[in-house]
């Protein structure tokens, strides 16, 4: 139960202006909301109270009690050392302080993608996943690169999977796609307009919408039927684009393991298949 300040910052710029100002509002002034009442919060931030009420389920929560809980304990957290926290990228500095920066905000990422990443998301998503007689993965540019580890993964324990990454391409797999099959679309701002379409196509055509975004509102998260999210609040345009693609990274290992468990020997099988396929690409160790 952690999560709200990496939830409500997420978010913050794809809230509606009332929920943003109250979201300001209990980023401001945290210590002192977590002791009040929906009431006398709804006074002092001057909105009303199901403004708040809105803007806990936004931020994935059952209502305001629950987001405070999670504000209660990441004020409980901060006190945690300095590390815990993203680092500019030191450009001129030392390999050392290279080193050191790059890897605690890839490690900071994970740990605040598990704040968003909601349990029975995961667990949806990997039952769709499990069943689907064919799954087109969708990602364009940095994303494209999660689409084909997802691809390589599914492939090997013989699951029917495509990928694409264009727009045209995307299009044309959604064409055929019915309600036995699942689209994945990998989008980390949520705004990629090809994929927004192809999602949407697939969606019309009855297939198992899935999406994989930054935490918040977006145009491609409310076109699926179920939504995975990942954190990633680096201060640095630069290290946005790593730490964001290791949080996806380990996302979709999480997947990829769910799938593996809800069909071991299956899966164990098929794997030795494939390895020992490429086998002969690879020199031998004597």
């Amino acid at each position: 139960m952690k999560g709200g300040f990496i939830s409500i910052q997420e978010a913050l710029d794809s809230l509606k202006p009332a929920e943003r100002k109250a979201a300001e509002y209990i980023l401001t002034h945290a210590e002192e909301v977590v002791h009040l009442s929906i009431q006398k919060l709804s006074e002092q931030a001057n909105v009303s109270e199901a403004t708040i009420i809105r803007l806990a389920r936004t931020l994935n929560c059952k209502g305001f009690r629950e987001l405070k809980l999670k504000i209660a304990v990441d004020l409980a957290k901060q006190n945690e050392p300095s590390g815990s926290s993203y680092q500019e990228i030191p450009i001129d500095g030392s390999m050392a302080s290279i080193i050191a920066s790059v890897s605690n905000n890839n490690i900071q990422s994970i740990q605040d993608t598990l704040s968003v990443l909601s349990i029975d998301a995961v667990e949806k998503a990997v039952h769709a996943l499990s069943r689907a007689r064919k799954i087109a993965v969708y990602g364009i540019g940095a994303s494209a690169v999660i689409v084909q580890d997802l691809k390589q993964k599914l492939t090997r324990i013989n699951r029917w999977c495509e990928a694409a990454f264009d727009y045209d391409t995307q299009g044309m797999m959604s064409a055929n796609l019915t309600e036995a099959d699942v689209a994945f679309g990998i989008s980390y701002s949520g705004q990629t307009e090809g994929i927004i379409e192809a999602l949407a196509l697939a969606k019309a055509n009855g297939a198992t919408v899935i999406s994989l975004t930054k935490f918040g509102v977006n145009p491609v998260s409310e076109l699926a039927d179920i939504s995975l999210y990942i954190s990633s609040l680096e201060k640095s345009i630069r290290s946005g684009a790593m730490s964001s693609r290791i949080s996806q990274l380990n996302v979709v290992d999480i997947l990829y393991v769910g799938i593996v468990s809800r069909a071991y020997e299956e899966s164990i099988a098929a794997l030795d298949r494939t390895r020992e396929a490429v086998k002969r690409w690879k020199r031998s160790d004597q």
